[in-house]
């Protein structure tokens, strides 16, 4: 798959998740063979007014490429002044226009999900940006508002109409949020009437639910967001299921838990140890996701502060699990 003139290894994308998708996690996701990762949103008015956590969003490692930076805004002048800016001075590959974040706060600035309700503004918006940066151009969004309001086949026309590069559908409404089900359908339609790459999003768990959805709705690309939250494993095992048809077996908890402390190192590289380790508790709760008697372990993570601390915790539990099944065995 292209896009624009950046070729991408495989279709496998990792999804912009805020809170999330910042280079620490990214650069895990790439190392587990996503073709391409995203960044979680940036305000287009806090890269203009120079804030400094959202200019340390911008931050890349050359180790992540090829990579999407995405940005949001409701306002022609200030989004189009922030694509400027990552397009000038930011090594990522692409740039991706959020069209699909559902969170009041976002949408009150008639940024994010909001645009799906104006195809002409989309337009407008898409082709500005466009025409003032050089990076190929992106938007990504879900189907539509409501169930009443629906407008993802004239939306991604409006986007290939001005020039954007490809598209991203998540198959739930703005008012489904993350609830009730991904309606795939109408990515598909989404396929059918435009040219450009379309990669869907939505409710993609296992290696099989993503190659039925390349094979089935005919997209170009899957986007993987909350499955691969604790579990790049799944961004490998999909890379591998798509190239050679052989289901890899699920991670054990040593594996798991080898992958969360590197994950937690570097994140205090990122941001240093107090944050990072307040961070890596919500992580460390996903790596523990699926793993036997976490009941007791995943309450201690959330009293830990320093990452001596939190290693030793879940490696002692490493150890429990392995004794009972060295007993079982």
């Amino acid at each position: 798959m292209k896009i624009g003139d950046i070729t991408l290894k495989n279709p496998v994308v990792l999804a912009p998740m805020a809170g999330v998708c910042n280079p620490a996690f990214r650069l895990i996701a790439k190392e587990f063979g996503a073709g391409l990762v995203c960044a979680e949103m940036v305000s287009d008015k806090g890269i203009l007014y120079e804030n400094e956590r959202s200019l340390k969003m911008l931050y890349v490692d050359e180790r992540e490429k090829p990579l999407s930076l995405q940005i949001f805004g409701g306002e022609r002048e200030s989004l189009v002044a922030a694509a400027k800016y990552v397009d000038k001075h930011t090594n990522a590959d692409i740039i991706d226009i959020n069209m699909g974040c559902p969170v009041p706060k976002i949408t009150k600035c008639d940024a994010g999900a909001k645009w799906l309700l104006d195809p002409d503004k989309i337009y407008e918006m898409v082709a500005a940006t466009v025409d003032a940066v050089q990076k190929p151009v992106t938007v990504k969004m879900r189907v539509g508002w409501d169930e009443d309001h629906i407008y993802a086949v004239k939306n991604a026309q409006a986007v290939e109409r001005a020039g954007g590069a490809a598209v991203a559908v998540h198959g739930r409404t703005r008012v489904q949020m993350y609830e009730g089900t991904a309606n795939w359908d109408i990515i598909k339609e989404v396929k059918q009437n435009v040219s450009i790459p379309v990669i869907g999003n939505g409710d993609i768990s296992t290696p099989q639910e993503a190659k039925e959805c390349l094979e089935k709705y005919c997209v170009d690309g899957v986007m993987i967001g909350r499955a691969a939250l604790g579990n790049p494993w799944m961004l490998y095992r999909t890379v591998q299921y798509l190239e050679t048809g052989e289901i890899l077996p699920e991670p054990n908890a040593r594996e798991k838990m080898n992958i969360c402390m590197l994950h937690m190192d570097r994140l205090i590289e990122l941001k240093g140890e107090d944050v990072a380790v307040r961070e890596m508790r919500k992580h460390a709760a996903w790596y523990l996701k699926g793993l036997p008697k976490t009941g007791s372990v995943r309450n201690e993570v959330n009293q830990m502060t320093t990452r001596d601390d939190m290693g030793k915790l879940l490696f002692n539990y490493v150890e429990q699990v392995e004794e009972i099944q060295q007993k079982i065995s």
